[in-house]
């Protein structure tokens, strides 16, 4: 950050008074720009047993695959960035039944939270951010063709509780910098 987005003066990288932090703060109108980890939130469609996912038309990760996921807008709720994020990716209309997994992925500054979700009547279609959307199982999932780390990490785990057939209890972690593959 170099200039306030307040008043357009140069900005300094500071500790302020009563802080602990380095923050940006303006020369001129003193205003400290704080920055927060962004919230990822998504879903894990659901249908007879396999699992919806979107191959992406848009960089980073370009041709790979990923759930329907994208950082939340203000004024909705997570679950209401899920069902958005869901109908913009795969064109599915979904009924979230229950938190599955928050993931830190520190070295980025993101928070994904992804929801379990019936994908409603069965239906999807590529939306404009997708090249093609698919259901897939354990067995057919392209494994090595997964965009990011947060993704195959909840995928792996659903699928293993899936197959244990004990329920999906809430999952949480941390997502290290992978050296080949980069972000989340």
């Amino acid at each position: 950050m170099k200039f306030c987005s307040s008043c357009g003066s140069e900005v300094s990288l500071r500790i302020p008074e009563g802080d602990n932090r380095e923050r940006f703060v303006c020369l001129s109108c003193q205003t400290i720009h704080y920055q927060n980890p962004k919230i990822v939130a998504g879903s894990i469609p659901e249908w007879e047993g396999r699992v919806l996912l979107c191959r992406r038309a848009i960089e980073p990760r370009y041709g790979l695959w990923t759930l329907p996921a994208g950082f939340m807008e203000n004024n909705e709720t997570t679950e209401q960035a899920a069902m958005r994020e869901t109908w913009e990716e795969a064109g599915a209309r979904i009924q979230i039944t229950s938190l599955y997994g928050i993931f830190s992925i520190p070295h980025i500054s993101q928070v994904y939270m992804l929801y379990r979700a019936d994908l409603l009547e069965g239906t999807y279609q590529a939306g404009e951010e997708s090249l093609e959307c698919e259901l897939f199982d354990a067995r057919t999932l392209p494994w090595e063709q997964l965009a990011f780390p947060v993704v195959r990490e909840t995928l792996q785990r659903y699928f293993a509780h899936q197959e244990e057939n004990n329920g999906f209890p809430l999952q949480r972690g941390e997502i290290a910098a992978h050296p080949r593959r980069g972000p989340g």
